[in-house]
């Protein structure tokens, strides 16, 4: 049974979805300045996972409070970043990003493709610009890595990407543990007969963080230039 007090977390972490917030950033939306807004929970447990805080903690942050904030940025930054956790997980998502929108931002979202109907509505709408995807693995071990079966959503929320006129990007944190070269040329055959076309980035994991699970060290042994394809450019980050 609920205690008055669990109650009133509970009603908290509905109105603070926000984890935290980063002021400032050139390295999270191409070639733009931004803020990133960091969404408490998420519906994945990715091994690899260095925001456990994030994905377990509780929001502190208000749309209200954020917005207060944003309101003395406009004119300063060209967009506001939405990430987690997962972000589209929040039922007043679509409108906050709309209301961002009014305010004459750019609105990049991150998001593990779990929820494509949100994903839909947003491109309907025209109040997304840019959208990063995780492709966290093929269905061989994408349940082991995320401790999810959302694989389905994941590939409708890419489907629906390529069908729409919306810039994105494909991104995979590859730890060697878990994704080894076979794996990610796998992955890249599938992006590929898929049609997608662009940049692919894998992402090294960072071995000196906290992590969902307990890892060994991860060995950085990929070249994106031999992973390469004619259509699709692999490119590692860190």
């Amino acid at each position: 049974m609920n205690t008055n007090n669990e109650l009133i977390l509970q009603k908290e972490s509905a109105a603070k979805p926000i984890y935290s917030l980063t002021p400032f950033t050139l390295l999270d939306y191409p070639h733009k300045s931004a803020c990133i807004l960091w969404f408490a929970g998420c519906n994945m447990r990715c091994l690899y996972c260095y925001n456990p805080e994030i994905v377990f903690g509780k929001g502190t942050l208000s749309f209200e409070k954020t917005m207060q904030f944003l309101k003395t940025r406009t004119n300063l930054l060209d967009a506001v970043v939405f990430s987690g956790g997962e972000c589209l997980l929040h039922k007043k998502c679509i409108s906050f990003i709309a209301e961002v929108k009014k305010m004459g931002f750019l609105v990049k979202i991150d998001t593990n493709g779990s929820q494509p109907e949100v994903l839909e509505e947003l491109i309907q709408k025209e109040i997304i610009d840019y959208v990063a995807i995780d492709f966290k693995a093929m269905p061989s071990n994408f349940e082991k890595i995320t401790q999810s079966k959302l694989f389905i959503p994941f590939e409708k929320s890419l489907h629906l990407l390529l069908e729409s006129t919306i810039p994105f990007e494909v991104r995979t944190t590859v730890h060697s543990d878990l994704i080894n070269e076979e794996c990610v040329r796998k992955m890249i055959s599938y992006l590929q007969n898929n049609n997608y076309e662009g940049n692919y980035y894998l992402q090294n994991f960072r071995n000196d963080v906290s992590t969902i699970e307990k890892l060994g060290y991860s060995y950085r042994q990929l070249d994106g230039e031999s992973l390469s394809t004619q259509n699709i450019k692999v490119i590692i980050r860190n």
